[in-house]
């Protein structure tokens, strides 16, 4: 009876809205423009300002927000957010231990209400239907319907999320399950590429771009020493993508299977350094509560990646001689070696030929680790790379902000060709992250949207106002710009960045994720 009395309830749209959840989740089969779908028509017809979803971490014993639909100025607008809170609070919490929907009218003056969700947002939460979403495995997670724009929630509309609920859960784990498969498909797919192909289509899976002389000359190298165990220096200026290349040589060959660790040798103080990598004994120092191992010994049968291997001192040379030579690592403040068995890949950003001469570094460890040497070319000696390295850029950073498909504009691109990048392809992608922030909405990146670094005229301020540009673009636009320069000055600390535009940390904070900028 009771199930024939809430059917009897639900109106055309409501049954309009089941269909239209159903056709959903068998046609769209991307799983963020499904849910951006149907809370739009969940919005819609509940007449609500927000829908979101709460996945629940059960290892971690909190929620995490997946999707949120915000009615904002009349418009409703996609949302991401990095916001988590732990599961035993608020009226998720409380749906979780009970197993049922809460409907609440007034959320500041019910006892279950987390206050603290609203803190770290913009959002502000009146009333809600929260209804959980239940699977075979249990309870994945809850599903928001927030702030009834007129009057109080109904039975009608909660028995209608609960339906609703049902078949969104089921598609939020399938497609869970469907991302792990595609991901195993794609990893067999792509080793099948590597080993069939010819080692430009081969790298170029693995997002290592280029076709220039200068690159197909590194690739060549590659590829010789992939099918070794050989140890390998690179050499090169920073960003020139040592680090991938590495990675490159390990995941192609015999070693795959094993370890990868990598050390940037040049962060860490000494004492530091030898811990990393070397591992020390409890009591070996102050805060050495326990013993730890060492990288050498975690990549035991594998690779250990050196960067920078120029910036260490003659003493921590002397060590890593006797582990590379000797294949014997002694922890900090212990009395016995351990034998280790790796694969040694090294790089360095110095002349390192120039710095055994000056007596800065040890002739025994440069030959150890210069048996197989490669010169990372850097990106002024590949210019005729850099129109394929902004088109891949370009589709990876589409892709991370969730944004419609950009273009560059031809004087954009004679910009970028000219400009002699003295950081490199690391300097080029970020180049490219913060055009595609500044641009918004518009599909082509023109001169003005690239910095002042690249191009002279943007170090002006100067922003054209297009002839159908509406105010509120325009102040976008120049708030993102702003945003960007804070970043970039203070190095990403978003306390000085603050300051610097004058907002407090939270509002810069709503600000980056309003603009999909938060990483």
């Amino acid at each position: 009876m009771k199930k024939s009395k809430t059917r009897a309830n639900l109106s055309k749209n409501d049954f309009a809205l089941l269909y239209e959840v159903a056709n959903s989740i068998h046609s769209i089969t991307n799983l963020d423009a499904m849910l951006n779908h149907i809370f739009h028509e969940i919005r819609k017809v509940l007449d609500i300002e927000g829908v979101s979803i709460a996945l629940h971490d059960e290892r971690k014993r909190e929620f995490y927000f997946l999707r949120t639909v915000e009615h904002q100025c009349g418009v409703a607008t996609p949302s991401s957010t990095n916001m988590r809170f732990p599961d035993q609070k608020g009226i998720a919490g409380w749906v979780l231990r009970e197993r049922k929907t809460a409907v609440v009218q007034d959320a500041y003056k019910d006892k279950r209400f987390y206050k603290g969700m609203d803190r770290q947002g913009s959002f502000k939460t009146k009333s809600m239907i929260c209804v959980p979403l239940q699977t075979r495995k249990g309870i994945i997670g809850v599903l928001y319907a927030l702030n009834k724009l007129s009057g109080e929630f109904s039975d009608r509309e909660t028995a209608l999320l609960e339906v609703l609920s049902g078949s969104i859960a089921v598609s939020v784990e399938n497609a869970k399950l469907y991302g792990e498969l595609s991901q195993y498909v794609y990893r067999l797919e792509d080793e099948n590429r590597r080993l069939k192909g010819d080692p430009l289509a081969r790298f170029r899976l693995q997002g290592i771009i280029g076709s220039s002389p200068a690159m197909r000359k590194v690739f060549h190298l590659v590829d010789k020493v992939i099918r070794t165990k050989t140890p390998v220096l690179l050499q090169g200026e920073t960003g020139t993508g040592k680090e991938l290349i590495a990675k490159v040589i390990h995941y192609s060959g015999p070693l795959k299977e094993q370890p990868f660790v990598a050390e940037n040798c040049g962060a860490l103080s000494e004492s530091l350094l030898a811990s990393e990598l070397f591992g020390h004994v409890k009591g070996a120092f102050t805060g050495a509560e326990a013993d730890k191992k060492g990288l050498f010994e975690l990549a035991d049968g594998g690779t250990v990646f050196l960067d920078e291997i120029g910036e260490t001192s003659p003493a921590m040379q002397v060590k890593m001689l006797r582990a590379i030579q000797e294949g014997q690592v002694r922890p900090v403040g212990a009395e016995q070696t351990i034998d280790v068995n790796v694969r040694v890949i090294a790089s360095t950003n110095r002349n390192l030929e120039n710095e055994v001469a000056a007596g800065n570094f040890r002739k025994d460890l440069y030959y150890r680790i210069n048996v197989f040497p490669i010169l990372m070319p850097p990106l002024r000696d590949r210019v005729e790379d850099i129109p394929l390295l902004v088109d891949h850029f370009l589709k990876l950073t589409v892709d991370r902000f969730g944004v419609s498909t950009k273009s560059i504009a031809p004087g954009t691109l004679t910009l970028l060709l000219n400009y002699q990048w003295p950081g490199n392809v690391r300097q080029l992608e970020n180049e490219i992250e913060r055009a595609v922030a500044l641009v918004g909405d518009r599909k082509v990146i023109r001169p003005e949207h690239l910095s002042g670094d690249v191009n002279p005229w943007a170090a002006q301020d100067c922003t054209p106002i297009g002839r159908d540009e509406k105010l509120k673009d325009v102040i976008e636009r120049i708030e993102r710009q702003m945003i960007h320069t804070a970043l970039s000055k203070t190095n990403g600390n978003r306390t000085k960045s603050a300051e610097m535009l004058g907002l407090t940390r939270q509002g810069l904070i709503n600000k980056l994720h309003r603009y999909g900028l938060m990483s």
